[in-house]
């Protein structure tokens, strides 16, 4: 299949072996003004990532060949933060906590709206842009936080952050001290609300704290609330 690169909002990677599925949410983005560009299995799926270097992948867990985790791992490892979206089966949780364990920004599960993926592929674009370069850099303790150049550091050292996982650090740092529920990370990163989806938080919250390394501290869990940042 070729790709198509010369769409003005990028090209999206959609990797997916159900062919009506891969269909339609092509059809759905390249209405929004998306090129995309479908691979069926698992290993093509990587390699078109390497090479086309799209602006956001969709990743079905389940493919032959590398699974979707495995994509995902595979380019964390090569230290490309291309945001993913997972799509999933209702009932499968754990790979849907694993992927967003092993980077993965968002995830949508089947059966679902192709609009409601748009969205949510959108928005991730949108995060991953960042705010404009006058927003001030935000400080706590050895953590720095520059939206403008979406940047965090801990005692000068950059912090391999995906595109959520840094919206959702500036969120918290954005109000030192303020306690945030679940929900209101929730709307507030990913831009929508869903107590069913509220172990995304928790799992990204796990994850910027590994990242943080000798800083996790500065994100406190308040019990039976949610999160701040706190030095």
């Amino acid at each position: 299949m070729r790709a198509v690169t010369d769409a003005p909002k990028g090209l999206v990677l959609v990797v997916e072996d159900e062919r009506p599925i891969a269909d339609l949410v092509r059809l759905y983005l390249s209405r929004e003004g998306f090129g995309v560009h479908v691979e069926q299995d698992g290993t093509a799926g990587l390699a078109a990532a390497r090479r086309l270097r799209p602006v956001a992948c969709i990743l079905d867990i389940a493919l032959p060949g590398l699974d979707g985790t495995e994509i995902c791992r595979r380019m964390r490892a090569d230290n490309d933060w291309t945001p993913v979206i997972f799509l999933t089966a209702r009932d499968d949780e754990v790979d849907r906590i694993l992927g967003l364990e092993l980077g993965g920004d968002d995830y949508v599960t089947k059966p679902f709206s192709p609009r409601e993926l748009v969205t949510r592929v959108k928005a991730l674009l949108r995060r991953a842009a960042g705010p404009s370069e006058a927003e001030r850099v935000r400080v706590l303790g050895p953590l720095a936080l520059d939206p403008g150049r979406r940047l965090a550091t801990v005692d000068g050292t950059p912090l391999n952050l995906t595109a959520t996982e840094f919206d959702l650090l500036a969120h918290l740092l954005g109000r030192p001290g303020r306690v945030f529920t679940r929900e209101e990370l929730l709307a507030a990163v990913w831009g929508y609300a869903s107590h069913a989806g509220t172990r995304t938080v928790d799992v990204h919250v796990a994850q910027v704290r590994a990242k943080l390394g000798g800083a996790a501290s500065l994100i406190r869990t308040v019990r039976g609330v949610g999160y701040c940042a706190d030095a």
